[in-house]
């Protein structure tokens, strides 16, 4: 009696998914590092070497040649990027030109406090937007007309005119917050509303058009046939699928945090990412330069890595045969759905 021999399990769909979209984005960083490094190594003069060798440096002629080795400038532009590149896949991101010491330490000395800034504006961000959306769905008419105009004006407003307008009140006026003490909890929740504000319209634009979008549909009138009341109607039936498309904006939106970060330090007088870059910059630190860039398309790929793979399990629409999102706005329809939902 012979035996029979089941098929060949093809490989779970969602695992290949997500290991094509790990491999696109080690492929992506690694990318950004080679287009920094060469855009550095062809300006005209060596500045790297100029600098070191500027006498307001003071490096001595045993510490250039230390660091000249240490970087190959002495060698071909081809091998001092594959020295580079794989020293960046070790973890090692060089050492700055001006201090002399790792550049791996000096954004681990700041990091913290933009990452506490840039979360703190993230939540305010949701907090506005989802306070807007709630109020153009069950506030009186006049009411929800002037909050849909609240995301072009925040739009049209850049944060360091917020940042300026929040000190000027609150802490010059009011006394609510201490300038001299940029670090403070007060302090971090006027610089993260400050940069906040600008980022919470771009989700709320997005949540309020798929709101009307989602309340257009046969069972939201159904459910206010029944007599459901538009606050429960919002919070049970609207909310979850008009906000998955609030997932992709945030990761797009992570890249204006980082930017409005640098920004909204320097207006407030804080440490981080943004008093580093700036301290740079002025002394043509092209070490510390390169690291800070090729950080925020780390923390850029990596946020929309996330989101491809937790947007499959949150939305059935994705189709993960051609590894490609959905549409994800109201205006958008999918053309076919997955595997799943089709059976």
């Amino acid at each position: 009696m012979g035996v029979t021999r089941q098929p060949r399990r093809a490989p779970r769909p969602y695992l290949t998914y997500a290991v094509q979209r790990v491999v696109q984005a080690v492929v992506v960083v690694l990318l950004a590092y080679c287009f920094t490094f060469l855009v550095i190594s062809v300006l005209p003069g060596d500045p790297v070497t100029a600098t070191l060798r500027n006498p307001q440096n003071n490096f001595t002629e045993e510490e250039v040649q230390r660091i000249v080795a240490y970087y190959g400038l002495d060698r071909p532009v081809w091998v001092q990027l594959w020295e580079a590149l794989s020293r960046f896949v070790q973890g090692d991101l060089g050492v700055s030109l001006r201090s002399n010491l790792p550049v791996s330490t000096l954004i681990g000395d700041v990091l913290g406090s933009t990452v506490v800034l840039a979360v703190s504006a993230l939540v305010v961000a949701l907090a506005l937007a989802f306070g807007i959306a709630y109020g153009t769905r069950n506030a009186p008419a006049p009411v929800a007309k002037a909050l849909r105009a609240f995301p072009s004006l925040f739009l049209s407003v850049p944060n360091f005119v917020i940042g300026l307008l929040l000190i000027n009140v609150f802490a010059f006026n009011l006394g609510l917050f201490q300038v001299i003490d940029s670090e403070g909890p007060a302090a971090t929740f006027f610089a993260a509303i400050a940069l906040g504000i600008p980022v919470s319209a771009q989700v709320a634009e997005v949540l309020i058009a798929n709101l009307d979008h989602e309340a257009r549909q046969d069972y939201a009138g159904f459910a206010t046939s029944r007599g459901l009341s538009r606050s429960r109607l919002f919070w049970r039936h609207l909310l979850k699928p008009s906000s998955l498309p609030v997932v992709t904006v945030i990761a797009l939106t992570v890249g204006e945090l980082l930017g409005g970060a640098l920004i909204t330090e320097t207006i407030f007088g804080r440490t981080g990412i943004g008093s580093l870059v700036q301290r740079s910059v002025t002394t043509q630190d092209l070490p510390v330069l390169q690291a800070v860039v090729v950080l925020a398309a780390v923390v850029f790929v990596v946020v929309n890595l996330v989101v491809d793979l937790v947007y499959p399990l949150l939305d059935p629409r994705v189709d993960l045969r051609g590894a490609a999102r959905a549409p994800r706005t109201a205006a958008e329809q999918p053309l076919e759905t997955t595997q799943g939902a089709s059976a």
